[in-house]
Parts: structure tokens; sequence; C-alpha cells
């Protein structure tokens, strides 16, 4: 498969999936900076306003279960081109909605449908070469970090000037003009197809957690890392709406620019790990995630801290995000879909419940509370990468530097009962 997958992975090709997933990605942050004004035009009132993003997350994390592992089943270029048109067609539901249910209802079959963006990342990492995989899901994961800057930037100067409403019907005709360009120029997805049946593929992520060591590691610490994203980026238009900032909706989104860092970590971290130093770089950017919350935790005080807290947390985080997906697809490239969309199920979880708790958190005790919540899940997650390191180190297991031999296929683990093997 390694000169199909070279051809069909030119730098063409990967700007156009990267392209793909920030457009789709960022259907899932425009409410972030936008949760005043939404709460205001739905008469949702402040300590619901979580629901304004968990909702969309919830329906991320039904996609992420019943969607994203089709890919080992069908046609992932005509799955990829099918979300699209679904996405366009929910988001001009949510920008017309005239009520409460209405949008809510809207907004989880958004986040049903923009889980595009992990049969997107599956796709290009099974058609990648194995000595390029980090690097080429280094540049989609780039592209996913950009279109979550792009939204929180861009929805709120488009809210300030045409509403919120206007920011979702911008988007719908984006996801067309997608779907369009992705129907004529993706070429088709001639990767082996799974020999299992749906139930055992949306099942994969109980499989996965109970029999791949490399699975169930990296999907606690995305629990845990994109938990502190869900509490920054859920809650943090909270603090700066409010006394003494008092900021609108278009210059909170200016702080998603902070975001950018993030892109820049996650092509870095792609290449490092087709080295064989995946593991150095996420032992550094844990200790950063948590360093990061020193400067984020200022959100009520200092905006120049925030800003560095914030470039801090998003590039420590992208960088862990691309080394675990470079490890997970690794055991077995011909069930990428099952393996990305499995440990994005712990993304959403993740996300979504760090966004609940942190408005909640913040209604009852302020910012210094969520950023308490973000520590203390940064600290939970190096201590969890650092236990298992110890533990791999007395078991006799050094960590290899080099890509080595690939690991048993998932599909091979699941079905047998032999422990899987460990990872690098």
């Amino acid at each position: 498969m390694g000169a199909d997958a070279d051809r069909g992975m030119g730098a063409g090709l990967r700007v156009l999936l990267a392209a793909a997933c920030g457009v789709s990605v960022a259907n899932v942050y425009y409410a972030q900076p936008l949760l005043d004004q939404i709460g205001a035009g739905l008469h949702v009132g402040a300590g619901r306003l979580g629901l304004v993003t968990a909702v969309t997350q919830l329906g991320y994390l039904l996609g992420l279960v019943l969607i994203v592992p089709l890919g080992d089943l069908v046609s992932r270029r005509l799955l990829i081109i099918g979300q699209v048109l679904v996405a366009a067609a929910a988001l001009t539901v949510v920008g017309f909605s005239g009520a409460t249910v209405v949008f809510f209802v809207a907004s989880a079959a958004v986040g049903i449908a923009c889980v595009v963006v992990q049969v997107i990342v599956a796709y290009a990492a099974a058609l990648s070469a194995p000595g390029q995989r980090g690097t080429v899901v280094g540049t989609v994961t780039s592209g996913v970090v950009i279109g979550i800057l792009l939204a929180r930037t861009a929805s709120g100067f488009v809210a300030d000037l045409l509403g919120w409403r206007a920011v979702y019907l911008m988007s719908a005709g984006l996801m067309l003009m997608l779907a369009i360009a992705l129907g004529r120029l993706l070429p088709p997805d001639n990767t082996p197809r799974a020999r299992v049946s749906y139930p055992a593929l949306i099942s994969s992520v109980l499989t996965l957690t109970a029999s791949n060591r490399t699975f169930r590691v990296r999907s606690v610490l995305g629990l845990l890392m994109f938990g502190c994203f869900g509490a920054v980026w859920g809650a943090i238009a909270l603090p700066l709406s409010a006394a003494p900032w008092h900021l609108s909706a278009g210059k909170i989104g200016l702080f998603g620019i902070a975001g950018a860092a993030g892109a820049l970590g996650a092509g870095r971290a792609g290449r490092l790990a087709d080295r064989g130093l995946a593991q150095i770089v996420s032992g550094i950017a844990l200790v950063v995630l948590a360093l990061s919350w020193a400067g984020t935790q200022a959100a009520p005080h200092s905006l120049p801290l925030l800003a560095i807290g914030v470039i801090l947390l998003d590039f420590a985080g992208q960088a862990l995000h691309v080394t675990s997906q470079h490890l997970i697809v690794g055991t077995d490239p011909a069930a990428s879909s099952r393996l990305i969309g499995s440990y994005m199920v712990y993304y959403s979880v993740g996300t979504g419940s760090g966004a609940i708790a942190a408005t909640s958190l913040y209604g009852l005790a302020g910012w210094g509370a969520v950023s308490a919540l973000g520590a203390g899940l940064s600290a939970l997650a190096l201590l969890e990468w650092s236990t298992d390191r110890l533990r791999q180190r007395g078991q006799g297991q050094p960590p290899r530097r080099g890509p080595g031999p690939a690991a048993p296929s998932a599909s091979t683990v699941s079905q047998s009962r032999q422990p899987a093997k460990e990872y690098p």
C-alpha cells in the first residue's frame, strides 16, 4: 500500500483534507464566543448556557459511535461527501430556528454530521505510508486547529455585524461548496474493508478499551486533556463579557488567534512522531499543559496573561492529540476509522463534560474554580502518562525510538486472548 499511499497523499490532497477539516470542525465551535447573544435570542438563562455547546458535543459523541466506524465498512469518500451535505442542511435549520428546542435538535444534528472530521483523519491516515503517517496526520490536524481558530474569531465578528444567525447560515453555504469540491477532487478510497458486523463496529470503543493498551492509555489522556479545552473554551466568554472587561463577541473571538500556536504544535509533533519521539513529545506537552493554567487563571484581571495561557494550552494539547492519533493508528492502520472514532469518543466526553462543569463552577465560585478544575485535570493526565511509563520500565520494556514493527491489529487483538503489544 506504500506506493499508492504516497501517490494518493500528495501535497495538494493534504491541503484539501486539512481545509475540509477546518471548515467542518468550525461548526462545533461557532457558539463559544456567542453565548450571550444566543442566550438572549433564545431566552436561555446563564445557568443553562453550557447546554449550547454541550448539545453539539453530545451530537458529536453520537456521531463518533454510530457514523465514524462506518468508514471501515463503506467508502470513506462517499461517507465524507454525504456528511458534509447533511451538515449544510442542519446548519440552515440552526440559522432559521425560532424555538429553543429546534435550535438544540438542529445543533445536535450539526454535531453528528461534523464527525466527518474524524472520517477525514482516518481516510488520510489509512492512505499514508507508515513513515509519513505522523506528518500527514499532523498536517490534517493543523487544519482542524486553524478551523477552531477561525471559528472563534470569525463568528464573533460576523455576529457583531449581522447577528449570530448569520454565522450559521454562512457556514451552511461554505459546507455546500465544500461538498462540491470534495466530490470532484477526492480520489477513490481503495483501502481494505473490514469483515465485521456493524454492531461490532459501534461497540469498538468498549472492545478497544478492554484489549488495546495503547488505545486505552491514549484515550484517558485525551479525555483529561480535552476536558481542559472544554473548560476554557466552553466558559471563557463568561468572564470576558463581565466586569471589568465587558468585551463584545468579536473581541472575545480574537482570543482564538492564540490558538494558532496549536497548529504549529500539531505539525511539528507529527514530524517528531515519525522519528520515534512520540512519547518524549507527549511528556513535554503534558508538562506545558499543566503550566498553562498559571496564565489562564488570570482571565478576570490580566488579558495578556490569559493570552499566554491559551497559547500554551493549545500548543500542548494539539501536540498531544497528534502523537496519540499517530500511536493508536499504528496498532492497525486498516482499522483507522474504528480507532480514531473510538478515541474521539473520549474527546467528546471530555470536551462536553469540561464545558458543563466549567459553566456551572463559574456560576457558583467564579473563574478561579474553573482554573482549579483545569489544573487538576492536567495534573491527572501527567500522572497517568508517568505511571504508564514507569509500569513499562518495571516490566522490562525499554521505549523504542524508531517506528519498529507494527503492533497486532485491533481486529486481531479483540478476537484473541493474548494481551496487546506495548506501544513505543
